[in-house]
Protein backbone atom coordinates (compact mmCIF):
# COMPACT_ATOMS: atom_id res chain seq x y z
CA UNK A 1 0.00 0.00 0.00
CA UNK A 2 1.40 3.29 -1.02
CA UNK A 3 1.29 6.07 1.55
CA UNK A 4 1.08 9.64 0.47
CA UNK A 5 2.76 12.14 2.69
CA UNK A 6 1.61 15.71 2.71
CA UNK A 7 4.23 18.18 1.54
CA UNK A 8 5.94 20.01 4.31
CA UNK A 9 5.20 23.69 3.93
CA UNK A 10 8.20 25.87 3.45
CA UNK A 11 9.00 27.84 6.53
CA UNK A 12 8.86 31.53 5.86
CA UNK A 13 10.25 34.29 7.98
CA UNK A 14 8.80 34.12 11.47
CA UNK A 15 7.38 37.24 13.01
CA UNK A 16 8.31 37.86 16.60
CA UNK A 17 5.16 39.41 18.01
CA UNK A 18 6.83 40.24 21.31
CA UNK A 19 9.53 42.21 19.51
CA UNK A 20 6.88 44.14 17.56
CA UNK A 21 5.08 44.99 20.79
CA UNK A 22 8.38 46.14 22.30
CA UNK A 23 9.03 48.47 19.36
CA UNK A 24 5.48 49.78 19.51
CA UNK A 25 5.98 50.52 23.19
CA UNK A 26 9.09 52.59 22.55
CA UNK A 27 7.72 54.27 19.42
CA UNK A 28 6.14 57.25 21.25
CA UNK A 29 9.45 58.02 22.95
CA UNK A 30 11.38 57.75 19.67
CA UNK A 31 8.85 60.04 17.96
CA UNK A 32 9.05 62.52 20.83
CA UNK A 33 12.88 62.47 20.78
CA UNK A 34 12.94 63.04 17.02
CA UNK A 35 10.42 65.89 17.04
CA UNK A 36 11.69 67.76 20.09
CA UNK A 37 15.39 66.84 20.22
CA UNK A 38 16.90 65.60 16.96
CA UNK A 39 14.91 67.65 14.45
CA UNK A 40 15.44 71.01 16.27
CA UNK A 41 19.15 70.19 16.66
CA UNK A 42 19.54 69.52 12.93
CA UNK A 43 17.62 72.73 12.20
CA UNK A 44 19.93 74.77 14.43
CA UNK A 45 23.08 73.22 12.98
CA UNK A 46 21.98 73.87 9.39
CA UNK A 47 20.71 77.38 10.18
CA UNK A 48 24.07 78.36 11.67
CA UNK A 49 25.62 78.24 8.19
CA UNK A 50 23.00 80.37 6.40
CA UNK A 51 21.98 84.01 6.34
CA UNK A 52 18.38 85.08 7.03
CA UNK A 53 17.77 85.26 3.27
CA UNK A 54 19.03 81.68 2.70
CA UNK A 55 22.59 82.32 1.52
CA UNK A 56 25.36 79.96 2.63
CA UNK A 57 27.86 81.73 4.90
CA UNK A 58 30.47 81.22 7.60
CA UNK A 59 30.00 84.69 9.10
CA UNK A 60 27.76 83.38 11.89
CA UNK A 61 30.51 81.00 13.00
CA UNK A 62 33.18 83.71 12.81
CA UNK A 63 30.96 86.06 14.84
CA UNK A 64 31.17 83.63 17.73
CA UNK A 65 34.70 84.92 18.33
CA UNK A 66 33.64 88.51 18.87
CA UNK A 67 34.48 89.85 22.36
CA UNK A 68 30.86 90.09 23.58
CA UNK A 69 29.99 86.50 22.64
CA UNK A 70 33.29 85.10 23.92
CA UNK A 71 32.65 86.96 27.18
CA UNK A 72 29.20 85.37 27.45
CA UNK A 73 30.68 81.91 26.90
CA UNK A 74 33.39 82.56 29.47
CA UNK A 75 30.89 83.72 32.12
CA UNK A 76 28.67 80.70 31.46
CA UNK A 77 31.62 78.32 31.69
CA UNK A 78 32.74 79.87 34.97
CA UNK A 79 29.25 79.72 36.50
CA UNK A 80 28.71 76.16 35.29
CA UNK A 81 32.11 75.03 36.54
CA UNK A 82 31.73 76.72 39.94
CA UNK A 83 28.24 75.33 40.54
CA UNK A 84 29.29 71.87 39.30
CA UNK A 85 32.34 71.72 41.58
CA UNK A 86 30.39 73.06 44.55
CA UNK A 87 27.48 70.71 43.91
CA UNK A 88 29.81 67.74 43.45
CA UNK A 89 31.76 68.48 46.64
CA UNK A 90 28.75 68.96 48.91
CA UNK A 91 26.68 66.27 47.19
CA UNK A 92 29.46 63.70 47.59
CA UNK A 93 29.61 64.15 51.35
CA UNK A 94 25.82 64.08 51.65
CA UNK A 95 25.65 60.84 49.65
CA UNK A 96 28.54 59.37 51.64
CA UNK A 97 26.84 60.25 54.92
CA UNK A 98 23.58 58.45 54.09
CA UNK A 99 25.16 55.44 52.35
CA UNK A 100 28.35 54.73 54.31
CA UNK A 101 28.01 56.96 57.33
CA UNK A 102 25.76 54.73 59.39
CA UNK A 103 22.80 57.11 59.51
CA UNK A 104 19.29 55.70 60.00
CA UNK A 105 17.45 54.46 56.94
CA UNK A 106 14.79 57.13 57.43
CA UNK A 107 17.39 59.86 56.90
CA UNK A 108 18.46 58.26 53.63
CA UNK A 109 14.90 57.94 52.31
CA UNK A 110 14.11 61.52 53.33
CA UNK A 111 17.23 62.92 51.65
CA UNK A 112 16.69 60.96 48.44
CA UNK A 113 13.05 62.01 48.28
CA UNK A 114 13.97 65.65 48.80
CA UNK A 115 16.77 65.33 46.22
CA UNK A 116 14.34 63.96 43.66
CA UNK A 117 12.11 67.01 44.13
CA UNK A 118 14.83 69.65 44.49
CA UNK A 119 16.80 68.48 41.44
CA UNK A 120 13.78 69.40 39.28
CA UNK A 121 12.96 72.64 41.11
CA UNK A 122 14.17 75.37 38.77
CA UNK A 123 12.99 78.27 36.68
CA UNK A 124 10.80 81.08 37.99
CA UNK A 125 9.79 79.32 41.25
CA UNK A 126 13.44 78.78 42.22
CA UNK A 127 14.38 82.35 41.34
CA UNK A 128 11.46 83.69 43.41
CA UNK A 129 12.41 81.41 46.33
CA UNK A 130 15.97 82.81 46.41
CA UNK A 131 14.77 86.39 46.04
CA UNK A 132 12.35 85.86 48.93
CA UNK A 133 15.13 84.31 51.03
CA UNK A 134 18.39 86.07 50.10
CA UNK A 135 17.16 89.21 48.32
CA UNK A 136 17.77 92.64 49.81
CA UNK A 137 14.49 92.34 51.71
CA UNK A 138 14.51 88.54 51.88
CA UNK A 139 13.70 86.59 55.02
CA UNK A 140 17.24 85.40 55.75
CA UNK A 141 18.70 88.82 54.97
CA UNK A 142 16.31 90.57 57.34
CA UNK A 143 16.82 88.01 60.13
CA UNK A 144 20.60 88.31 59.91
CA UNK A 145 20.35 92.09 60.00
CA UNK A 146 17.77 92.47 62.76
CA UNK A 147 18.73 89.59 65.06
CA UNK A 148 22.49 89.33 64.62
CA UNK A 149 23.39 92.79 63.32
CA UNK A 150 24.96 91.33 60.19
CA UNK A 151 24.24 93.07 56.92
CA UNK A 152 24.82 90.48 54.20
CA UNK A 153 24.89 93.01 51.38
CA UNK A 154 27.49 95.18 53.11
CA UNK A 155 29.99 92.39 52.45
CA UNK A 156 29.61 92.87 48.69
CA UNK A 157 27.22 89.95 48.22
CA UNK A 158 24.67 90.44 45.48
CA UNK A 159 22.15 87.79 44.52
CA UNK A 160 21.90 89.24 41.00
CA UNK A 161 25.54 88.48 40.24
CA UNK A 162 27.97 85.69 39.43
CA UNK A 163 28.07 84.54 43.06
CA UNK A 164 24.30 84.73 43.49
CA UNK A 165 23.54 82.80 40.31
CA UNK A 166 26.14 80.15 41.18
CA UNK A 167 24.58 79.75 44.62
CA UNK A 168 21.13 79.45 43.05
CA UNK A 169 22.30 76.81 40.59
CA UNK A 170 23.80 74.77 43.42
CA UNK A 171 20.30 74.32 44.83
CA UNK A 172 19.51 71.80 42.09
CA UNK A 173 23.11 70.72 41.45
CA UNK A 174 23.65 69.25 44.92
CA UNK A 175 20.51 67.02 44.88
CA UNK A 176 21.36 65.82 41.37
CA UNK A 177 24.82 64.81 42.57
CA UNK A 178 23.28 62.91 45.48
CA UNK A 179 20.88 61.02 43.21
CA UNK A 180 23.53 60.01 40.69
CA UNK A 181 26.34 59.19 43.13
CA UNK A 182 24.28 57.16 45.62
CA UNK A 183 24.16 54.04 43.39
CA UNK A 184 27.93 54.27 42.90
CA UNK A 185 28.48 54.33 46.65
CA UNK A 186 26.03 51.45 47.07
CA UNK A 187 28.19 49.48 44.64
CA UNK A 188 31.23 49.68 46.89
CA UNK A 189 31.86 46.09 48.03
CA UNK A 190 32.44 45.37 51.70
CA UNK A 191 35.08 42.83 50.70
CA UNK A 192 37.33 45.64 49.44
CA UNK A 193 37.40 47.33 52.86
CA UNK A 194 37.81 44.01 54.67
CA UNK A 195 40.71 43.03 52.43
CA UNK A 196 42.42 46.37 52.96
CA UNK A 197 41.99 46.10 56.73
CA UNK A 198 43.41 42.57 56.72
CA UNK A 199 46.44 43.88 54.84
CA UNK A 200 46.89 46.56 57.51
CA UNK A 201 45.59 49.59 55.63
CA UNK A 202 44.25 52.53 57.61
CA UNK A 203 40.95 54.21 56.82
CA UNK A 204 42.81 57.01 55.05
CA UNK A 205 44.81 54.53 52.96
CA UNK A 206 41.63 52.67 52.04
CA UNK A 207 39.99 55.84 50.72
CA UNK A 208 43.05 57.23 48.95
CA UNK A 209 44.27 53.95 47.45
CA UNK A 210 41.10 51.88 46.96
CA UNK A 211 37.78 53.72 47.26
CA UNK A 212 38.56 57.04 45.56
CA UNK A 213 40.35 55.48 42.55
CA UNK A 214 37.26 53.30 42.02
CA UNK A 215 34.85 56.19 42.55
CA UNK A 216 36.91 58.68 40.55
CA UNK A 217 35.25 57.96 37.16
CA UNK A 218 31.81 58.35 38.76
CA UNK A 219 32.83 61.56 40.54
CA UNK A 220 34.40 63.15 37.48
CA UNK A 221 31.63 61.98 35.15
CA UNK A 222 28.88 63.31 37.41
CA UNK A 223 30.71 66.63 37.74
CA UNK A 224 30.77 66.89 33.93
CA UNK A 225 27.05 66.14 33.87
CA UNK A 226 26.44 68.90 36.41
CA UNK A 227 28.49 71.27 34.25
CA UNK A 228 26.36 70.50 31.20
CA UNK A 229 23.19 70.80 33.29
CA UNK A 230 24.11 74.31 34.45
CA UNK A 231 25.49 75.45 31.09
CA UNK A 232 22.14 75.01 29.35
CA UNK A 233 19.93 76.46 32.09
CA UNK A 234 18.13 79.67 31.18
CA UNK A 235 14.81 79.95 33.01
CA UNK A 236 16.33 80.38 36.46
CA UNK A 237 19.01 82.82 35.28
CA UNK A 238 16.59 84.93 33.24
CA UNK A 239 14.00 85.07 36.02
CA UNK A 240 16.64 85.94 38.61
CA UNK A 241 18.96 88.36 36.82
CA UNK A 242 17.08 89.32 33.66
CA UNK A 243 19.61 90.55 31.12
CA UNK A 244 22.01 92.03 33.70
CA UNK A 245 24.26 88.95 33.54
CA UNK A 246 25.43 88.21 30.02
CA UNK A 247 25.46 84.41 29.94
CA UNK A 248 25.13 82.37 26.75
CA UNK A 249 21.51 81.15 27.15
CA UNK A 250 20.27 84.71 27.76
CA UNK A 251 22.33 86.00 24.81
CA UNK A 252 20.85 83.23 22.65
CA UNK A 253 17.34 84.21 23.75
CA UNK A 254 18.07 87.84 22.87
CA UNK A 255 19.35 86.93 19.40
CA UNK A 256 16.35 84.77 18.51
CA UNK A 257 13.47 86.54 20.26
CA UNK A 258 14.77 89.97 21.22
CA UNK A 259 13.75 93.25 19.60
CA UNK A 260 17.23 94.80 19.48
CA UNK A 261 19.57 91.83 19.00
CA UNK A 262 17.36 90.03 16.51
CA UNK A 263 19.58 87.76 14.42
CA UNK A 264 18.16 84.23 14.41
CA UNK A 265 20.98 82.69 12.41
CA UNK A 266 23.62 84.07 14.76
CA UNK A 267 21.48 82.61 17.54
CA UNK A 268 21.65 79.26 15.76
CA UNK A 269 25.44 79.53 15.71
CA UNK A 270 25.48 80.36 19.43
CA UNK A 271 23.25 77.33 20.04
CA UNK A 272 25.65 75.21 17.96
CA UNK A 273 28.49 76.27 20.25
CA UNK A 274 26.43 75.30 23.28
CA UNK A 275 25.61 71.93 21.70
CA UNK A 276 29.31 71.27 21.12
CA UNK A 277 30.28 72.13 24.71
CA UNK A 278 27.45 70.20 26.37
CA UNK A 279 27.85 67.34 23.89
CA UNK A 280 31.52 66.90 24.77
CA UNK A 281 30.64 66.98 28.47
CA UNK A 282 27.93 64.35 28.06
CA UNK A 283 30.12 62.07 25.92
CA UNK A 284 32.88 62.21 28.52
CA UNK A 285 30.31 61.50 31.23
CA UNK A 286 29.05 58.41 29.38
CA UNK A 287 32.59 57.13 28.86
CA UNK A 288 33.47 57.59 32.52
CA UNK A 289 30.20 56.01 33.63
CA UNK A 290 30.88 52.89 31.53
CA UNK A 291 34.34 52.66 33.04
CA UNK A 292 32.91 52.99 36.56
CA UNK A 293 30.32 50.28 35.83
CA UNK A 294 33.10 47.91 34.72
CA UNK A 295 34.89 48.48 38.00
CA UNK A 296 31.78 47.83 40.08
CA UNK A 297 31.01 44.57 38.27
Amino acid sequence: MRTVTAPIPKSGPTINKDRIIDWLGIAPFMLFAFLFLLAPTFYLVIGAFFTPDGQLTLKNISDLFTPSILSAYWISIRISLASALGGAFIGFFLAWAVVLGGLPASVRSTLLTFSGVASNFAGVPLAFAFLATLGRTGLATVLLRDWFGFNLYSTGFNLLSFTGLTLTYMYFQIPLMVLILTPALDGMKKEWREASEILGATNRQYWTMVALPILWPSLLGTTLLLFANAFGAIATAYALTGSSLNIVPILLYAQIRGDVLHNPNLGYAIALGMIVITGVSNVLYLMLRMRAERWQK
